[in-house]
């Protein structure tokens, strides 16, 4: 017949369309404020909302004149907030159960998502807990281990209960490694999933190597960048980057070292050490130049959940020299896109990164081949297992 249909190719051409959530995801971090936990959390609910869902953000208020933003796939609540101690440019929201009743009941998410432990985030347990929501939550911060570099390690044991006690209330919390999962599981802490933490490789790429850069920082072609990025602050064991600093200085090696970031440490190194390059805090963009045109990244946190910045630098091209936990032991491999040295052995972080300038071809073999490694981390591919994950717990319900 003339007429007639060839269904099969009508299926396969115009496949069913995939159904949207309404997630609802709560957290006491976000853009502008700069630390791993907004910025991650911001890609993945762009991934999200990629993928054809609808997310609620609820948030506290920034500043007191801020209004909420409303498109056609993001939605923010704003609650009330004060700024976290030790940290005033963060804000900790308050407890908000009643509104947070309200808010779900007026309108019903589908799942709700929380991804800080704080006031907040416990009232939205709660909240979710009243209207029979499925709730999933992340293990973004390891508030336990930075207990001790604030003179408060007699805290951890109530820490990690609290801890315990909000994620084993929820269906799933996602981990971004398994070492950080084997340590919770180790603690008591179930229902656990590994999901790895995304990176923008078509924003930190080699590409972004800037030669003028370099020469505002007094290096050429013959210098060594090392660049350390992240938090001025006791937890992130910033004296092993000023040990390196020294030991190079001793050694007598032509290098240049540029320290990204601000905190309470900040003035202190600038005092002890006006020969370090200190930008301050970058925009994401900015940072991509940095990373691209820098040779050697340092990290020397032993706190992290995760450390996002790891991933940055190997996307930007440039080899890490880090300890051997969190991210990097996930994803940097000694001789092949960086160096590894064991959390034991403090006097080898600074001893590692001599043996690299020694060895300059090494480096320079290394290089080519760092950012195969992460390439395939994009946001997208991480929303979609996030997204399963969000599946599951709707099922479980």
């Amino acid at each position: 017949m003339e007429n007639s249909v060839d269904t099969s190719i009508v299926l396969e051409d115009y496949p069913a369309t995939r159904p949207s959530l309404r997630i609802a995801v709560v957290t006491e971090t976000w853009p502008p404020e700069v630390n791993g936990v907004a910025m991650t959390l911001a890609k993945l609910v762009q991934g999200l909302s990629h993928r054809n869902h609808d997310v609620q953000l609820i948030r506290p208020r920034q500043t007191k004149t801020e209004s909420p933003m409303n498109d056609s796939s993001l939605e923010e609540v704003l609650m009330r907030g004060m700024p976290i101690p030790r940290y005033p440019e963060l804000k900790l929201g308050l407890p908000s159960k009643k509104t947070l009743v309200k808010t779900w009941t007026l309108r019903r998410p589908d799942v709700v998502h929380i991804a800080t432990e704080g006031p907040l985030g416990w009232s939205a347990l709660q909240a979710a807990k009243v209207l029979k929501l499925p709730v999933t939550s992340d293990f973004r911060t390891n508030f336990q281990s930075y207990s001790k570099h604030y003179g408060v390690g007699w805290l951890r044991k109530p820490i990690v209960a609290y801890l315990r006690k909000f994620h084993n209330a929820t269906a799933c919390t996602m981990v971004p490694t398994r070492e950080l999962m084997r340590t919770l599981g180790e603690n008591g802490f179930s229902n656990l999933k590994v999901v790895s933490r995304g990176v923008d490789t078509k924003l930190f790429n080699m590409s972004k190597r800037d030669t003028s850069l370099r020469s505002s920082w007094g290096a050429d072609d013959k210098t060594t960048v090392l660049i350390s990025v992240g938090r001025m602050a006791p937890e992130k064991n910033l004296d092993q980057v000023l040990k390196i600093h020294e030991a190079l200085k001793h050694k007598g090696q032509e290098f240049k070292l540029v320290m990204v970031g601000d905190g309470p440490l900040k003035e202190q190194f600038q005092q002890r050490y006006p020969e370090i390059i200190f930008p301050g805090m970058l925009s994401q963009s900015n940072l991509a130049t940095y990373y691209a045109s820098s040779d050697l990244f340092v990290f020397p946190s032993q706190t992290e959940t995760f450390g996002n910045v790891t991933l940055e630098a190997l996307a930007s091209g440039i080899p890490v020299l880090a300890f051997d936990c969190a991210a990097a032991r996930d994803w940097v491999q000694t001789g092949v896109n960086g160096w590894l040295v064991a959390e034991n052995n403090p006097e080898g972080f600074a001893a590692q990164a001599v043996a690299i300038f020694n060895n300059q071809d090494a480096l320079t073999q290394i290089t080519q081949s760092t950012r195969q490694q992460v390439v395939h981390l994009d946001w997208d591919q991480i929303a979609e297992q996030v997204e399963s994950v969000f599946w599951d717990a709707i099922r479980m319900r």
